[in-house]
């Protein structure tokens, strides 16, 4: 590999490395793994990141944008907004649950550290690109944009609660599109 030609590539390398490791199984790769595995030494790695948690969060940041395209790409053609709205909960689950990287922030190994970030300013930010980006004609539904904010408040917290809750038995597929169906699609006010 050779050495890093730029921090930025360091940085890349280094987020790299720390997603395969989580990847791979290890659920919170240590400073020294990551550091093993880029193959510097640790005060390298922390001259980037100056925590696990540090490294971690960005290790997830650095998937965000596969996540996000993923995401887009399973809810197209969805004009309904209800459907639209029950898919987007259901397929952000889905996803984050499958993926190592995310699953890691959110597990319970994780001591809900991690899940006020799930509606923070950025979280919503991004999920009103998300909400915007359906092919649904919102305004022609009624819906405001305070209303789309509020929608995507309450997304993120559905989402949220799954994650920190996942219900005994936990509901995945047809089963927790119908519970969100049945409770998670408000109507804007008129």
């Amino acid at each position: 590999k050779g050495a890093p030609e730029s921090d930025d590539d360091a940085v890349r390398r280094i987020l790299s490395a720390a997603g395969e490791l989580i990847d791979s199984g290890l659920a919170e790769p240590s400073i020294l793994r990551v550091a093993q595995k880029v193959g510097v030494t640790r005060q390298t790695v922390y001259r980037y990141f100056d925590s696990t948690d540090a490294l971690l969060r960005s290790a997830v940041a650095f998937a965000v944008d596969e996540f996000l395209e993923d995401l887009s790409r399973s809810l197209r053609g969805l004009t309904d907004p209800d459907v639209a709205i029950v898919e987007g909960i259901a397929v952000t689950l889905e996803r984050i649950r499958a993926n190592p990287r995310f699953a890691l922030l959110f597990s319970r190994d994780a001591h809900g550290r991690f899940l006020p970030e799930v509606t923070s300013s950025t979280a919503r930010t991004l999920g009103r690109s998300i909400v915007d980006g359906f092919d649904v004609e919102w305004s022609e539904h009624g819906w405001t944009r305070r209303d789309l904010d509020e929608l995507v408040e309450h997304m993120l917290r559905t989402v949220q609660s799954f994650l920190a809750d996942p219900g005994e038995p936990p509901r995945a597929g047809e089963a927790l599109r119908e519970y969100l169906r049945r409770w998670a699609t408000p109507a804007p006010k008129s």
